[in-house]
């Protein structure tokens, strides 16, 4: 076990990703990949080409119809409520802001049960049939919410789409980590988890749609055509992925690539992670052992702590926009461009980060960042200068945890239950804040929200703490 967290060697990492034309055939790792052993430099560089140019993971979240999808409708069916509290759920459901925190908290219980032993269990399946069962689950239960008449079937439901929902950010994160090496993973990683970003814009359109027009249409609230259409979205889109997720480069078959690009694809994860093979074999449990073991972490974790509290806002963040006075369309609709500058600057960031290979510097500018959009906000009443805090607020969080992933994947790469049991264990920890953040958002403090902008502006600069003592 000693060999499991060695560093990924700088020079044979170079072959791959930098400096393919140089590798010759007395690579010291080609010797474990006959179908490659007796290729030239240049039949090499084009294999490697031609696996990122084909790379599941890669060519499908690039479409905007495939893979991208499955992440947003992912946070759509976790947000959903947000807007339809302004809608009237709350009201119409008899729940007291307690009761309604209480739900949102309750989501993060389901959440954090499932997601160790569902990464670790997709660690060693097929994430071909595993991920669109996890999508048809939430989607499953989103669709029933409209049925709930008190606020104990809301906080139910919650728990149920938590639990249903649990394992698929880490597993995400896990396969996007098991395609690409580390100076390309940040991208990748920003790609998909920009969904977060992605669909809290999709939310206030289809909201300033939705509940402004619907209310009333076949005995039905706004809220609840709202979130039962948003459960439909996604159970389409859990069908269609059934054709469009990959297993793991060792096992994704004949279907995507040849055997030479599966084994380039096996080359590269090789190399990249210092000679130690993706594949693990034995009792799956000792990778969580493992990582349990692993002061690395606990380390993330209390970072990936941070990170969550520091975008907590987000649950909240048309009750925050309606403070501004805006109109209820307006209010849904400006919710969009913060979030849309928030998506172009992950990206952005994330593409710097895998090309300078720096983690500290692209997690530290971002959140002071927000910290500055915290301070402006409970600084001021303009409308105009709050809806720049808002601006700068959004930026720096997803940006910050999103890198924050990707390096996580790569400090401890092998194997691979271990880094399934990390990403669950560092994402189960941050979900806590979940169970408490909720009750920073109370209306009663409205229209400044002090409180809560107090304490994203601590963890802002908590967070640029621990990236200068790590």
């Amino acid at each position: 076990m000693a060999t499991t967290d060695r560093k990924p060697s700088d020079a044979g990492s170079k072959v791959v990703f930098e400096n393919l034309e140089n590798v010759s055939e007395t690579d010291q790792y080609l010797e474990f990949f006959p179908l490659l052993q007796h290729k030239t430099p240049e039949e090499l560089e084009r294999l490697n080409k031609s696996v990122l140019r084909n790379a599941p993971v890669f060519k499908r979240t690039e479409s905007p119809m495939l893979m991208l999808l499955p992440s947003p409708s992912s946070y759509l069916d976790r947000i959903n409520v947000s807007n339809a509290r302004l809608a009237g759920m709350q009201s119409d459901l008899h729940m007291t802001d307690t009761v309604w925190s209480a739900g949102i908290s309750l989501f993060y219980v389901g959440y954090i049960i499932s997601q160790v032993p569902a990464n670790v269990f997709i660690a060693k399946g097929k994430p071909s049939i595993l991920f669109p069962l996890i999508m048809l689950g939430w989607s499953c239960v989103t669709i029933c919410m409209p049925a709930v008449t008190s606020g104990w079937g809301f906080c139910l439901c919650r728990f149920l789409v938590g639990l249903a929902e649990g394992p698929f950010v880490p597993a995400v994160s896990l396969m996007t980590s098991s395609w690409y090496t580390r100076k390309e993973s940040p991208l990748r990683m920003g790609i998909w988890h920009a969904g977060n970003i992605i669909s809290n814009v999709f939310s206030g359109l289809l909201a300033a749609g939705i509940l402004t027009t619907m209310d009333g249409i076949a005995n039905l609230h706004a809220w609840q055509w709202f979130i039962l259409l948003e459960g439909i979205v996604s159970i389409l889109v859990a069908v269609v992925a059934f054709w469009f997720i990959p297993n793991f480069p060792n096992n994704t078959g004949r279907r995507w690539f040849t055997e030479e690009e599966s084994a380039m694809a096996q080359y590269r994860q090789f190399v990249s992670a210092g000679g130690i093979r993706e594949d693990d074999e034995g009792n799956p449990w000792g990778g969580v052992l493992l990582a349990l073991k692993d002061p690395f972490t606990w380390m993330f974790s209390g970072i990936h702590f941070s990170l969550i509290i520091a975008q907590s806002f987000k649950d909240f963040f048309p009750s925050i926009v309606a403070t501004l006075d805006f109109s209820e369309v307006n209010t849904y609709l400006v919710q969009a461009p913060p979030y849309v500058i928030a998506y172009i600057v992950t990206l952005v960031v994330s593409w710097s980060s895998g090309r300078l290979a720096d983690h500290c510097w692209h997690i530290v500018g971002p959140m002071l960042v927000s910290l500055a959009g915290a301070v402006l906000m409970i600084s001021t009443l303009n409308i105009g200068a709050r809806y720049f805090s808002l601006i700068l607020l959004c930026t720096g969080p997803f940006v910050g945890l999103n890198i924050q992933i990707s390096w996580e994947t790569t400090v401890v790469p092998r194997p691979r239950t271990k880094r399934a049991a990390l990403i669950a264990i560092a994402n189960c920890v941050s979900s806590v804040s979940h169970w408490f953040t909720p009750y920073f958002f109370l209306r009663s403090q409205e229209p400044r929200k002090n409180k809560e902008l107090d304490e994203a502006e601590a963890v802002s600069g908590n967070v640029s703490e621990w990236r200068f003592a790590t």
